[in-house]
């Protein structure tokens, strides 16, 4: 099968195979759309099973950057990228170096920052190699605060449609992972009131959830059968699915991860169930809009509104579901599309 032939293949604009022997550098960048601008989205490290399973994210994760970015309102187009190996034995400066030197060849039509098991320190090394990064020291940094912000205030949305109020004093919730953006979620929602469950990879994480926000802890493959009202898949994607939805009692799922239907098929699945999903890279879009007031010199002030209408997105997807009886993911490309649209429509002009 030819990627053109590639059930996630989006008419991207390009998809680049990196291979750096000397560093054993293996990697895929994948540049959906720069109708809004150059594009930008996170590399991530991690050990797929193949390189088809590593393409098949990479694909998927770059086009919801690109509708991120839109309904975001960001001059910035949609791209990400994939480095396939282990990132607790394989990470190296010469690898980091090797890739830094292929981000810098695309001659920033690709602008990369920290995803999965990336941090700045090694953004830091990639940044050595070429000027086309962002979410480095020094400037916008970390974004993970404002992906936990923004997640919150979509939760705090998707919780006026299902429940019919804002309010989360009293709410369970089952938060899926508790890494650098997961946990500082699960903050929020421990000083609302809302009542947790959690589990993580990491013991120590759980642990400090456990002590600090009061949260119960639960394993990894027990978190799907929380009696509860709101799921949060905040690790990686790919958790709703066949198998578990005949497992969640929650009436919404709103989290940070990407990628959190196993299929697009499962935007429909979730309307018919009755369950409110906020889709994945409009919550989350907080990280992006962090990042870009680096790429695009937003002010502290003009980053903070744009964290808060993610809130108002949301808020406009879920009624406009609502009106037209569809799914909220289905509403929500549409809309990206309609914004696309109008700015190719611009530029033609």
């Amino acid at each position: 099968m030819s990627l053109f032939e590639h059930k996630e293949f989006d008419n991207h604009e390009e998809v680049v195979f990196c291979h750096d022997q000397a560093s054993g550098l293996k990697a895929i960048i994948a540049v959906h759309d720069t109708t809004m601008g150059p594009s930008l989205g996170g590399t991530r490290m991690w050990n797929y099973a193949s390189s088809s399973e590593a393409l098949t994210d990479v694909l998927r994760l770059s086009r919801g950057m690109t509708y991120k970015s839109a309904l975001a309102g960001l001059p910035l187009g949609g791209g990400k990228a994939v480095i396939i190996g282990d990132a607790k034995t394989q990470k190296s400066d010469a690898l980091f170096k090797a890739y830094g030197r292929f981000v810098d060849s695309l001659g920033g039509k690709y602008i990369t920052a920290e995803d999965v098991n990336i941090r700045t320190s090694d953004i830091e090394i990639v940044a050595s190699q070429t000027r086309f990064v962002a979410g480095t020291e020094g400037k916008a940094g970390d974004p993970s605060p404002h992906t936990a912000l923004g997640t919150y205030l979509g939760v705090k949305a998707a919780a006026k449609h299902a429940f019919g109020s804002e309010e989360l004093k009293g709410l369970k919730v089952a938060v899926q992972g508790l890494g650098a953006v997961g946990y500082d979620f699960a903050e929020y929602l421990a000083k609302d009131g809302a009542e947790l469950f959690v589990c993580d990879v990491n013991q120590d994480s759980v642990d400090r959830a456990v002590s600090k926000l009061g949260a119960t802890a639960v394993s990894i493959d027990e978190i799907c059968d929380v009696d509860c009202d709101i799921y949060a898949p905040c690790a990686l994607g790919a958790t709703v699915n066949d198998d578990t939805l005949k497992r969640i009692k929650a009436k919404v799922i709103a989290g940070s991860a990407n990628n959190q239907l196993a299929t697009p098929q499962h935007d429909r699945i979730l309307k018919d169930m009755g369950i409110l999903y906020a889709p994945d890279y409009v919550i989350n879009a907080g990280g992006v809009i962090h990042v870009c007031s680096e790429a695009a010199s937003f002010s502290r002030e003009e980053t903070a509104a744009r964290v808060r209408g993610i809130y108002n997105t949301l808020d406009r997807i879920f009624s406009r579901a609502t009106a037209e009886d569809r799914p909220t993911g289905e509403i929500a490309d549409e809309m990206a599309r309609e914004i696309l649209a109008a700015k190719a429509a611009e530029k033609r002009v």
